[in-house]
């Protein structure tokens, strides 16, 4: 729940999942055996001296006790407080200290806690980029920020042990690399020890002989660095966050690079863009993340957040790499607890940062349509744990594997080759509508054939999900199946057919095996109303073995 000059943004409200308990009851059938979820400071006792309002969260935690799935409790996530403070208030540690010891006290069965969600990346946001509130644009007001959040953590942790001595502090942060060309050298040094300052602080690392020291001494706050020094919170677990672009790239040669990706400081200009676009080899990942916290702390990590913000085969990869990093991590001597599903029911506005638009990004569930419906990430998360068979879509390298993700430094790749790998997708109908599908499949690496059908080339080709185009006048009767017609879906041009964003949107519900009928409404995909079931492809027909089934009027 962020501030900014506009206002708060809660995405529990945006959701929905404010108003629907029930959703609960679909993240126990994940299977999942911890959550990380809201009592939030500024919901909750949202004025001061105001008496806290639990209505909310008293039915939701006992819910969840009645699920058997523990609660990982997060009281500031991205946040900065109820109205009468902020992240540069001199009040806000002891503020959110004395919520934490209500929260403790009404919730003492309550054992793993997240006070502040990723406090160094807030404070960035807040106070250095001037994204979030207090909007503040300087190098003393973002440390300021990150040690008000830092000491906030530490007397929360103090307030909740006090009631349970149990309790585990698990701290998230964003962790990534930064490379860079020569001239900006001393710049990516700074951001590589920068990205640990959260943990070194709350263990107690930030003394006199730290790099840091210099930089707290100089801008005065040194002092406060010292006491936080001699009485640390160490994490129990780290919590590591680590996006697709959490390492990043600095390049001094800014005219190779477009004029939304130029920065700098106050030395130099600079382009910052994602390191993945750029070097090659690619930078060491979530793999060399986790063994650089190990290698650094020593303490358990959970891979506190998992989600690429992309078309849904390429999310089905990077959830299922993050997990077989994590697996492979632990073989190799590394203490890791668990990897998270972030989001659930997906994010909004993330494209801007959260400073205005709601646009929606779909996690395991997809409420574009208004209720949660479940997509292939679901299918998958529940059979992580157990070894089971993936979506044929996730045997292929993600983009992030592919050459085509080089974008700078090099000629750009437009179209990738997709391996050979897992059954494909059989595309029929229309030839020059049947191209832009083939098109974006090969886009996004998804193995296909494109071929009139038979029932006895179906079987032969054996694929996991069928795409038809073809007009609605045209009455064949095969096996249900996933149908476009060109009469009622929007076009990019007469010769190429439906437009990429109808087929991009097609793709993604047919691998989420959506079955039922759908169609074309605001940019979106949403289930059809009765008017226009009477298109669908009848139910009585007989279905590609194995093959995922969705129809579209």
């Amino acid at each position: 729940m962020n501030r900014t000059r506009d206002g708060y943004r809660d995405q529990t409200i945006l959701s929905g999942h404010h108003d629907r308990i029930a959703d609960l009851d679909l993240f126990a059938g994940l299977g999942l055996r911890a959550l990380r979820y809201p009592v939030l400071w500024e919901r909750t006792l949202s004025a001061s001296g105001a008496a806290p309002d639990w209505t909310w969260a008293d039915a939701r935690l006992a819910r969840l006790r009645e699920l058997d799935i523990r609660p990982i409790l997060g009281l500031v996530h991205h946040g900065s407080g109820p109205r009468h403070t902020d992240l540069l208030d001199e009040g806000f540690a002891a503020g959110l200290g004395h919520f934490a010891g209500l929260v403790a006290e009404r919730y003492d069965w309550v054992e793993e806690w997240t006070p502040v969600n990723e406090p160094l990346t807030t404070a960035r946001f807040s106070a250095l980029y001037g994204h979030w509130y207090p909007h503040e644009r300087s190098e003393r007001a973002f440390w300021g920020a990150l040690l008000n959040q830092i000491d906030a953590t530490r007397a929360a942790m103090r307030a909740i042990r006090r009631v349970n001595p149990a309790a585990r502090l698990i701290q998230t942060e964003d962790l990534g690399r930064t490379y860079a060309t020569a001239p900006l050298a001393n710049q990516a040094e700074h951001d590589n020890l920068r990205r640990w300052a959260s943990w070194d602080l709350l263990d107690g690392r930030v003394d006199r002989h730290h790099p840091l020291w210099d930089v707290f001494a100089r801008i005065g706050l040194g002092d406060r660095v010292r006491r936080i020094a001699d009485d640390p919170c160490p994490p129990d677990v780290i919590g590591l966050n680590h996006y697709l672009t959490s390492d990043r790239f600095l390049d001094h040669r800014t005219a190779l690079y477009p004029a939304h990706l130029h920065g700098g400081n106050d030395h130099l200009d600079f382009a910052d863009t994602e390191a993945v676009r750029v070097l090659d080899p690619a930078p060491g990942g979530l793999a060399g993340a986790l063994r650089d916290a190990w290698d650094r702390y020593a303490i358990p990590i959970a891979i506190t957040e998992v989600h690429n913000g992309s078309t849904r085969e390429e999310q089905l990869r990077w959830a299922a790499e993050a997990w077989d990093v994590a697996e492979a991590a632990r073989d190799g001597g590394i203490d890791v607890r668990a990897v998270t599903a972030w989001s659930l029911l997906g994010s909004y506005g993330w494209n801007t940062l959260l400073t205005g638009g709601h646009a929606y990004e779909p996690g395991v569930f997809d409420l574009s349509s208004g209720t949660p419906r479940p997509t292939a990430l679901a299918a998958l998360w529940r059979a992580l744990p157990h070894g089971a068979r993936r979506h044929d879509v996730v045997g292929a390298p993600g983009w992030w594997r592919r050459q085509e993700r080089l974008l700078y430094g090099t000629s750009i790749v437009t179209a990738a080759s997709a391996p050979a790998i897992g059954r494909p997708l059989l595309i029929v109908g229309d030839p020059s509508s049947c191209g832009a599908v083939a098109e974006a499949c090969s886009r996004r690496a998804l193995r296909h054939v494109v071929e009139e059908p038979t029932l006895t080339g179906d079987a032969a080709i054996d694929p996991w999900g069928v795409i038809e185009i073809r007009d609605r006048r045209d009455h064949r009767t095969i096996m249900p199946h996933f149908t476009i017609t060109n009469d009622t879906v929007p076009t990019g041009t007469a010769a190429h057919g439906p437009c990429p964003a109808f087929i991009d949107a097609a793709l993604d519900l047919l691998i989420d095996g959506a079955a039922g009928t759908w169609r074309f409404e605001d940019d979106r995909l949403v289930p059809a109303t009765s008017r226009t079931t009477k298109h669908a492809v009848a139910k009585e027909h007989t279905p590609v073995s194995g093959a995922a089934v969705v129809r579209i009027p």
